[in-house]
């Protein structure tokens, strides 16, 4: 999830665990301890593109690293601070650890939450950023944050961000089935063969949907409104994977290739040649359009190939807004 809901989980988590021992403090610490995962998108700085993809979300978004770390600082803060133990602080930073994982786990890029295992958790149920949890949770962390430490009405309200976040959350899970079905009977009703189904919602929301449809030698991309009232449509995309050639023999054309799990296309400019990630879909609600949210161009250099994200347009993001709420509404 975005940075300023990870904050607000990590502060209501910690206010839960430690609220009524050290006060304000417990918010302030647990909003720092959400962030602390994040950290792991440094990497890009030190590493080439693909290796800062696979180390995104990885061990720092772990069981392992919650342990670890989740003891460190604990045993540091409980030499600092002795109004809790330190048992008490360890299971403060532990949670607050652990819960960022979990969260980002209902997204698409998902989390490898039992590293080292190569196991990504990704159910890919509410977008990165959701205005409809993020700000429920943050007006009833404000609320919580407004009344004497201690009181049963800061417990109250700081119970109750988690509770509607929560429940928001089970809510998506519910959502996303409904139009996993819708999916399935509309491939069905359309005689279209397929090998595999993958769904998500679109961005800001859980009402608009989209499918990503895996055929012989295509992907089809389609979506759907709860609002809809016409037939889903599904619009097709060609793999084209045998235009890599010679390139998909190289370790880092491979190692993308496994992080996009098998969703992708190919596509051949004039600058070259792309391979497009389809978990995240199209920068558009054209589903004829060919530019995807994430795509990576490969060239030769040398004995190796360098691999490049395509930047991203602000440009098709101030375009795609108005034209999603439009969608939204239904068709």
């Amino acid at each position: 999830m975005d940075s300023v809901t990870q904050i607000v989980l990590g502060a209501a988590v910690g206010e839960a665990v430690l609220g009524k021992k050290i006060g304000n403090k417990a918010m302030v610490l647990g909003a720092i301890a959400g962030t602390i995962p994040d950290l792991d998108v440094l990497s890009s700085h030190f590493t080439d593109t693909v290796t800062a993809l696979e180390i995104h979300r990885g061990f720092t978004h772990s069981i392992v690293f919650a342990i670890t770390f989740g003891l460190l600082f604990g045993w540091l803060l409980s030499l600092w601070d002795k109004r809790a133990t330190l048992k008490e602080w360890s299971w403060f930073w532990f949670l607050c650890f652990v819960t960022h994982p979990l969260l980002d786990a209902h997204t698409t890029w998902g989390t490898q939450l039992f590293w080292p295992l190569d196991l990504r958790l990704a159910y890919k149920n509410i977008f990165v950023i959701d205005p409809l949890y993020t700000l429920p949770f943050l007006v009833f962390l404000i609320l919580a944050m407004l009344q004497k430490r201690g009181s049963i009405k800061r417990r109250k309200f700081n119970n109750l961000g988690l509770i509607v976040s929560s429940a928001y959350m089970l809510l998506t899970l519910i959502l996303k089935g409904i139009s996993y079905t819708k999916f399935q009977s509309a491939l069905k009703h359309q005689n279209i063969a397929y090998a595999a189904l993958e769904t998500k919602p679109s961005p800001l929301n859980t009402i608009l949907w989209t499918a990503n449809v895996e055929t012989k030698d295509a992907f089809l991309i389609g979506d759907y409104s709860f609002f809809d009232t016409q037939p889903i449509q599904f619009f097709p995309h060609p793999k084209n994977h045998a235009a890599l050639g010679d390139l998909k023999e190289y370790d880092k054309v491979q190692r993308l290739i496994n992080i996009t799990q098998g969703w992708y296309t190919i596509s051949e400019k004039e600058n070259g040649i792309y391979l497009n990630d389809l978990r995240f879909g199209l920068i558009s609600l054209d589903p004829t359009a060919d530019k995807f949210a994430f795509s990576f161009l490969i060239e030769k250099e040398g004995n190796d190939v360098v691999i490049t994200e395509e930047p991203k347009d602000t440009r098709d993001a101030k375009k795609l807004l108005p034209a999603l709420w439009e969608r939204v509404k239904g068709n």
